[in-house]
């Protein structure tokens, strides 16, 4: 599960005044908790008909999955407050102490799901369990994914910062894929009797193994090098709480963060957790055909991802955002008109087209946000602009897709949820362009 950093691709060379093994330690630390993080939103995603199936057997097949799906998004409610508790404590103690703490409660709540017990037999109780244990895999999460891009950022050589930084969002496509591929096992060599009644909490339960390395190896680390000089600068001050420098000082620039992750959250949710759910209701394909699908454009958007990172250090993260939201508003419709009479190879190739807009943003959005924030509020910013966009657009993401088709009739009606949400994100770039 460790990530060397030098067999990463683009052929990445690190400077001699950089401390190796410190770096290839962060970025395997990092590594490590944003793919249990995104293993676990893999595994509901994934297995969201059969979850709706165990926690709501009186619903019809749709309104089932709309409730499995509304209980992934009620528990995005509580990441603004997470990203602000987490932050704090990142800013104010250490990024390592804010990660080391995060990572164990994030386990323990996946780990949780797995011995639920569903509605046959406490009624009423299970869902309210499983929304209960998404909430507190939500709060811990809130701080796993901006802390270990701040970490991974004020690590980095300062020419390669984007590069470092794009292993966040590639551990979160890796988490996704190895969810892919491990449902999609799930479903080959179970029977469906076996899947609703205990193979579904199989990978919930891994939570806990994947959990307890991370937590290991996160322990052997050093605060990042830019942080630890800072609080050496400022050890004399009584530094204010971070959450009152951001709303007093950087409003602006919470809200331009929360805009241009808000086209990220959308796309993210819903090419990565919510397609295999669209191809198997929506374009009838097999379980096991969708999972094989999103893991080819899963292997292809974390190779993208590496290079848009590498490429954002030369052109810079700005230019690449903004080509990512047009590429979104022009594309967006017609990917999802391909899908509806498409072949798999078809359906494929379009996904990884899709794959590849997503990771124009995605490569870059990480180092963007960290260089949004000065060192004292990075933490904090990134984590509250970064948890309230997911919060609104991306845990209600596969909601809103199902309801919008469902109401309208229209299988592509995703694909003009996207194209409005980037032309948005677009026009606040451009007008932001010569600010930031």
């Amino acid at each position: 599960m460790s990530v060397d950093i030098s067999s990463l691709p683009i052929g990445i060379k690190m400077p001699k005044n950089v401390d190796q093994s410190a770096l290839k330690r962060a970025s395997t630390a990092c590594f490590i908790g944003n793919f249990v993080e995104w293993f676990d939103y893999a595994s509901y995603g994934f297995l969201a008909t059969i979850i709706a199936v165990s926690f709501f057997p009186t619903y019809d097949k749709t309104s089932g999955l709309m409730a499995a799906f509304a209980i992934f998004a009620l528990s995005f409610l509580v990441r603004p407050l997470g990203g602000i508790f987490w932050g704090h404590i990142g800013d104010k103690i250490g990024r390592k102490t804010a990660l080391s703490a995060s990572i164990i409660i994030m386990s323990c709540a996946t780990f949780c799901i797995g011995f639920l017990p569903d509605y046959h037999s406490i009624g009423i109780w299970a869902p309210i369990l499983l929304l209960v244990a998404r909430m507190f895999q939500g709060f811990s999460a809130s701080g796993e994914y901006a802390g270990a891009a701040t970490f991974l950022t004020e690590f980095a050589p300062k020419q390669q910062k984007g590069f470092y930084a794009s292993i966040v969002p590639a551990s979160a496509a890796a988490g996704l894929l190895f969810g892919s591929v491990f449902v999609s096992g799930l479903y080959a060599f179970l029977s469906t009797t076996q899947l609703h009644e205990w193979g579904w909490r199989v990978p919930f339960l891994l939570a806990a193994p994947f959990g307890l390395i991370g937590l290991y190896i996160r322990m052997q680390l050093e605060d990042s090098p830019q942080f630890v000089k800072f609080k050496q600068d400022s050890k004399a001050e009584q530094a204010p709480i971070p959450i009152k420098i951001l709303f007093k000082e950087h409003k602006r620039t919470l809200l331009l963060g929360f805009i241009i992750t808000s086209l990220n959250a959308v796309g993210f949710y819903l090419l990565l957790s919510y397609m295999p759910t669209y191809m198997t209701v929506q374009l009838q394909i097999k379980e096991t055909t969708a999972f094989s699908i999103s893991s080819v454009v899963l292997i292809c958007y974390i190779f993208f991802v590496f290079g848009v990172g590498k490429l954002s250090d030369v052109f810079g993260r700005k230019k690449l955002l903004m080509l990512a939201s047009f590429s979104f508003m022009c594309l967006s419709i017609p990917i999802f008109s391909i899908l509806e009479s498409a072949s798999i190879i078809q359906i494929t190739l379009v996904l990884i087209l899709f794959s590849a807009c997503l990771a124009l943003n995605d490569g870059c959005l990480s180092c963007y946000l960290c260089e949004l924030f000065p060192t004292k509020v990075r933490y904090s910013g990134f984590a509250l602009s970064f948890n309230s966009a997911n919060a609104l657009f991306g845990g209600t993401a596969p909601f809103i897709a199902t309801t919008l088709i469902s109401v309208t009739g229209l299988s592509i009606a995703p694909g003009l949820y996207i194209m409005f949400i980037s032309t948005i994100t677009l026009t606040v770039m451009v007008a932001t362009y010569k600010h930031h």
